[in-house]
């Protein structure tokens, strides 16, 4: 398969399983990820979503199961899935300016993403900042700035982990506009979120997560079926 028949591919968890020191993080997890989807994955603290998007990003091995884009394991195409991370695993106070901090995105010798640099930060709203050193951007503008580093890079999966944490509902709605508009252009996005409200709706699919997954379907498929969870727990412990 070549590079370019990869770029249009799902990406595919089968029967997931993962541990750390000797606990049990992820069980028996499958999910697809098609091309032009938005996707959120929800979950609290602990669930494992972070774990899952490592997985899948072929950061981390599963001890059971396999992750696949297209017909070929994640470990040899690993660079065609981006993985944005949080933005408090970032260090803020690094000396870089956000073009610098975006260029970081581009693998050296290898094509660009949807977007080269001017565009990916004309994109996310932050081209009058390209100069400006990342501790001095508000939250909503770090994580659109780490949005642009994923951007260039040569991928159509991006597995983005909180991008909308911690931000004033503005950016949050910012990011989700844009994120909506990236799976219309054909991208596939997984996004975690905490975010149970009405934003929920801008996404094709939710993904409801605790270490398994609990509910997958349409955001109206998946509260009917939480629901139907909650009362299920409500009659058996009433």
């Amino acid at each position: 398969m070549t590079s370019e028949s990869k770029m249009h591919s799902a990406l595919s968890a089968t029967g997931v399983s993962f541990s750390f020191s000797s606990r049990l993080v992820l069980d028996d997890v499958s999910l697809v990820l098609r091309p032009g989807t938005l996707t959120a994955l929800v979950g609290a603290n602990g669930a494992g979503k972070s774990t899952l998007l490592n997985l899948l990003q072929g950061k981390l091995s599963p001890d059971k199961g396999s992750v696949s884009l297209g017909d070929e394991p994640i470990h040899v195409c690993r660079d065609q899935v981006a993985l944005m991370p949080q933005r408090g695993r970032i260090d803020w106070d690094f000396p870089l300016s956000v073009r610098e901090l975006v260029g970081l995105g581009q693998l050296r010798g290898r094509r660009i993403g949807c977007c080269d640099q001017a565009a990916a930060l004309e994109r996310v709203g932050l081209s009058s900042l390209a100069g400006r050193r990342l501790n001095r951007l508000s939250g909503g503008q770090q994580q659109r700035a780490l949005l642009a580093r994923t951007l260039v890079q040569p991928s159509e999966v991006l597995l983005l982990d909180e991008p909308c944490a911690a931000i004033d509902p503005p950016s949050r709605d910012q990011l989700l506009l844009l994120m909506r508009q990236l799976a219309d252009a054909g991208h596939s996005l997984l996004v975690s979120s905490h975010d149970w409200g009405e934003a929920l709706n801008v996404y094709d699919r939710v993904i409801v997560l605790d270490g398994r997954i609990l509910a997958e379907g349409t955001p109206a498929e998946v509260r009917s079926a939480l629901a139907a969870l909650t009362n299920l727990g409500n009659h058996c412990c009433g």
